[in-house]
């Protein structure tokens, strides 16, 4: 294994690790220990499956993740991002579809590491990323809504938006009141504590005082214990999910969202962390590591594993120095389920749906929005596509189509950007010669361009003994560029025209020659210097 895929916390014990950095990362870890807690059981629940999961991935996805990743402060989890297509998988297929389909997950992601995408998965458009991130962000919020108002849905709740608006609207004659003000209280006191106390663990206190309240009055809610029966005490023994044939090719299309999702999503996470650090990731290693912890999360019963993007930057702020501190929040969060678990039954559905409801708007990236808004309405339509895709119709479409938009504006601009500017004529002999016409070619000749320059290209006359193909200015070519060029310099030697090509680049040259350029009356130069000293002195200084 190169020091491409090695993971950072062989780097880091490769630096030196003192007792210095062990306590910054220990009380770093112990901080996103705190917060990742109640966020992890909410997540689970969400998702349609026991908070227990959530604690089993937060714990093993999160251990691996650290020890294997490559970014030194990458925190992983369950995911807010991954509750529509893990709900959706749950309800179709089953737990064991969704353990199988998160185990098939995870040997995507080693393979795209070991592949070494890593470098291109992360090229996804920001506009498409805001889109997605915000649609997330508003089926999240749907989901929560009967859990804040305390509202029951007899034959199950749906899960397309538009089908869950309607069935809310149908249950609200069952509106519990002590539900509503369980969820309230507990959105008033994070909010309230991230204004005046930024520092204090805010999620896992106003759980805590939510919880409380509901003990104390005895209000009529529903719990962790009334629910589920409270969670275990400690990890389950490692097993193999159900695995047969049928099911493997009922979760594929399940296994491929997992991850792409998780694929960009801890990327994505990576990047932020880099952007607050000065360091810089490692993708491919990344992807490899998201891909073990997968497997394992699904070995222990765990959901899909992803950098969590939150959690990360709560992990930076708070001074961790290395992915000790990562490992160290998964062993914390061990210690509070060992210790803690029979408390967790006390805990209010409310009062987690009233965390999600928070994580949710803090999803929405209000400012990159109102930014893209006024800056380009190209990018307003890419986020208002890849947005409404997710919300209304499937979030890997939304993405893909998004990606697909984004590209098309890429190539419209880029072959707007192309310039074949005449230079000429010139008279280099005298008099009496037929003029030189020059060329000049700026920009990349590519397949969305071709149009636009052969336009120009094409309208060449006849009427000049030579022409100079000025290509210095080429910053990218492909083969529909070198074959409009090409056919330029064909049509041009059949009518007896002496043809220049400036470049310095010898693959424009092997790729002209590819396509079967004359030898005789094409020459190769330099630079147009080379070309016009040739002109003047009316003997070729380069070859075909």
């Amino acid at each position: 294994m190169t020091d491409v895929i090695l993971p950072k916390s062989v780097s880091v014990f490769r630096e030196g690790y003192g007792l210095g950095r062990f306590k910054a990362d220990a009380l770093a870890g112990l901080t996103v220990a705190i917060v990742a807690l109640p966020l992890s059981m909410a997540i689970a629940i969400a998702s349609g499956v026991t908070p227990d999961r959530g604690l089993y991935t937060a714990i093993i996805g999160g251990f691996l993740v650290s020890l294997l990743g490559g970014s030194r402060h990458q925190i992983g989890g369950p995911a807010g991002a991954f509750i529509v297509l893990v709900s959706t998988t749950v309800a179709t297929h089953g737990v064991d579809g969704l353990l199988l389909a998160t185990a098939m997950a995870g040997l995507m992601l080693i393979a795209c590491g070991l592949l070494r995408l890593g470098d291109y998965i992360k090229f996804i458009p920001y506009p498409v990323t805001v889109g997605f991130t915000a649609g997330i962000a508003v089926i999240i919020f749907a989901s929560q809504i009967g859990e804040l108002l305390g509202l029951t849905f007899p034959g199950g709740e749906p899960g397309p938006l538009a089908d869950k608006l309607g069935a809310i609207v149908a249950a609200l004659p069952a509106f519990s009141p002590s539900a509503a003000a369980i969820a309230a209280l507990t959105i008033t006191l994070i909010l309230v504590l991230r204004h005046l106390r930024p520092t204090w663990p805010g999620l896992l206190i106003a759980v805590i005082a939510a919880s409380l309240a509901a003990a104390l009055l005895q209000l009529p809610v529903a719990t962790i214990g009334s629910k589920f029966g409270g969670i275990p005490s400690g990890l389950p023994l490692p097993s193999l999910p159900s695995i047969t044939p049928e099911l493997a090719l009922a979760v594929l299309p399940d296994a491929i969202a997992f991850a792409l999702l998780g694929a960009i999503e801890s990327l994505l996470s990576a990047v932020v962390a880099d952007g607050m650090t000065g360091r810089r990731h490692r993708s491919n290693t990344e992807l490899l590591a998201q891909g073990v912890a997968n497997i394992g999360s699904a070995l222990f019963g765990g959901i899909c594993v992803t950098g969590t993007i939150a959690r990360t930057a709560t992990n930076v702020r708070a001074g961790a120095t290395s992915p000790v501190s990562g490992m160290l929040h998964a062993a914390f969060l061990l210690a509070f389920m060992l210790v803690a678990a029979p408390l967790a039954a006390y805990i209010p559905l409310a009062a987690l749906a009233g965390v999600l409801a928070v994580v949710s708007w803090n999803m929405v990236e209000k400012s990159a929005i109102a930014a893209l808004v006024r800056s380009s309405r190209g990018e307003t339509l890419i986020l208002a596509v890849t947005f409404l895709l997710v919300v209304f119709r499937d979030l890997t479409e939304g993405i893909v189509v998004g990606f697909s938009l984004a590209a098309l504006q890429f190539i419209h601009h880029m072959s707007k950007n192309i310039r074949v500017t005449a230079e000429g004529p010139e008279k280099p002999l005298d008099a009496t010669d037929t003029a030189t016409v020059t060329y000049r070619l700026d920009g990349a000749f590519f397949f969305g361009a071709v149009a636009a320059a052969g336009a120009v290209l094409d309208r060449i006359g006849d009427d000049h003994r030579n022409l100079v193909l000025d290509c210095t200015g080429i910053r990218f070519v492909d083969t529909s560029g070198v074959n409009l060029l090409a056919s330029v310099i064909r049509k041009a030697v059949r009518h007896g025209v002496q043809v220049y090509v400036v470049t310095e680049r010898s693959e424009l040259r092997t790729m002209l020659l590819h396509q079967e350029v004359p030898e005789e009356g094409v020459h190769f130069v330099r630079t147009l210097a080379e070309a016009r000293d040739d002109l003047a002195h009316g003997a070729p200084c380069g070859k075909a």
